[in-house]
């Protein structure tokens, strides 16, 4: 059984607790990463133990967040989640944690609610902001290296101010962290302003490979196996790469489909534009997210999983 609880909550729970490891989910973002870099500082600054785990190693591109990284072995007596969803989102090597998590601090909507606590806002449009406010709760000092990792989220999950989740809340938060310290134009840069060679081949694939459905309003891409041996790109060149075609004149929803390392097994990142609900598309799927935003996990065939996605999108659109 879950227990809802506020951000004062939250906070006066983090104070009270140390040894502490806190969870981010597998194929992390900026958003896990850097608000569990911010929560894992703070409570190190508060003279606690505190280490980050995630299933995948943590991609080059977030070195600058220093997150210190848990052994595997030290000691253990406080488990956190931070912008996970569910339980699946946590990969194998972690899933030993799935029922042992003490508090799940999130933004998802689709939260399965698997956490002995849970503070969750699902109006928020970044894990990043949740965490700033219970960090101001808390009472500790924002330095701009804190600041850095909380703009790493809040600036990732909202396409850098543009998505419609984000609210003016969300840019007061983004203009406070700027004030107390973090590299705004650095970070802008980092993560919308500059792309490797491989990111770009991917886009070069993209704009020669997709497909269009439904009087062009759903824009559809398969990342082959072979592509991705081929290019054999970072995480983090995929970045972007689901939500580029919603820059396509028309299209309300985007599908990007590529292969796990499972055989027969494929994850689906859906983007939607203002009249399409994205997570309902996925939740269709076992999958969830965000209304503009989502992710599934799909096994089958190619042939099998594209019918599935499509199925699910004419759906959407037909209402």
């Amino acid at each position: 059984m879950t227990t809802k609880i506020d951000i004062q909550s939250t906070a006066q729970m983090l104070m009270a607790k140390d040894n502490i490891l806190i969870l981010c989910h597998k194929n992390p973002d900026g958003d896990t990463l850097g608000s569990a870099a911010a929560l894992c500082h703070v409570l190190t600054a508060m003279g606690k133990q505190a280490v980050v785990a995630c299933h995948n190693r943590i991609p080059a591109k977030y070195d600058y967040l220093n997150i210190p990284v848990w052994d595997g072995v030290s000691e253990i007596d406080y488990v956190v989640s931070v912008d996970v969803a569910g339980v699946n989102l946590l990969g194998d090597t972690l899933s030993d944690f799935a029922h042992k998590i003490d508090l799940c601090i999130d933004h998802h909507g689709s939260n399965g609610e698997y956490a002995k606590c849970l503070c969750l806002k699902a109006d928020y449009p970044a894990a990043a902001q949740l965490m700033y406010e219970i960090i101001c709760e808390m009472g500790v000092e924002i330095t701009p290296h804190i600041a850095d990792c909380l703009y790493t989220g809040l600036i990732t999950d909202t396409g850098c101010f543009k998505y419609s989740s984000t609210t003016p809340r969300t840019h007061e938060i983004g203009a406070r962290l700027m004030e107390l310290g973090a590299h705004h134009t650095m970070l802008v840069e980092k993560f919308f302003m500059s792309k490797t060679r491989k990111a770009v081949m991917l886009e070069k694939y993209m704009l020669n490979n997709l497909e269009y459905y439904y009087d062009d309003r759903c824009a559809l891409l398969v990342l082959t196996r072979e592509t991705i041996l081929e290019i054999q790109p970072d995480p983090t060149d995929l970045d972007g790469l689901s939500s580029m075609p919603r820059d396509f004149e028309g299209i309300d929803v985007s599908v990007l489909i590529r292969p796990l390392r499972e055989e027969g097994s494929y994850k689906l990142s859906i983007r939607t534009g203002e009249n399409v609900n994205a997570c309902d598309i996925a939740a269709a799927l076992g999958g969830g997210g965000h209304l503009r935003a989502a992710g599934c996990e799909v096994v089958g065939s190619i042939e099998t999983v594209k019918k599935a996605i499509l199925k699910e999108v004419e759906n959407a659109l037909c209402q």
